[in-house]
């Protein structure tokens, strides 16, 4: 039987998140996601509960190391402005590289101040995006 080639597995390390076209290589972490709202219907004559989908929420965390205070200028300047993020894994062992992109994101809250004396600071950075998701690159196997 033949099983999964682990070289083929994608690490993490070669993930980079980009925030109006820009590198943000302070960052090490990005998770975005749609969240699908269904409503539940009972339809005559059957006992199980169907679904349809009736909206889809989108949003996400970035999170990394602190190096500089952009966002939180960008934010003070503006807290309604919008932002682009693209999300890239690109392991150089697997099947290719895959970026996601999503537009109109609006980050929940502006963290101002988050630190201890004697530790590295991080920062974790959450959202909401009102654009459609896009595939821009997808990793598929030959």
């Amino acid at each position: 039987m033949a099983g999964i080639d682990a070289s083929r597995v994608i690490n993490g390390t070669y993930g980079a998140v980009y925030l109006d076209g820009r590198w943000l290589t302070n960052f090490t972490r990005c998770e975005i996601r749609d969240e699908y709202d269904f409503a539940e219907l009972k339809l005559s004559g059957d006992r199980r509960t169907k679904h349809k989908m009736v909206g889809v929420k989108g949003s996400g965390t970035i999170a990394g190391f602190k190096v500089t205070s952009d966002l939180i200028k960008a934010l003070l300047d503006n807290p309604t402005r919008t932002f682009e993020i693209i999300s890239k894994l690109a392991d150089p062992e697997s099947y290719g590289m895959e970026r996601i992109r999503v537009p109109q994101v609006k980050f929940n809250r502006n963290q101002l101040a988050n630190w201890r004396t004697g530790e590295v600071v991080e920062e974790e950075w959450e959202f909401v995006y009102d654009g459609e998701p896009e595939l821009l690159d997808p990793i598929v196997a030959p």
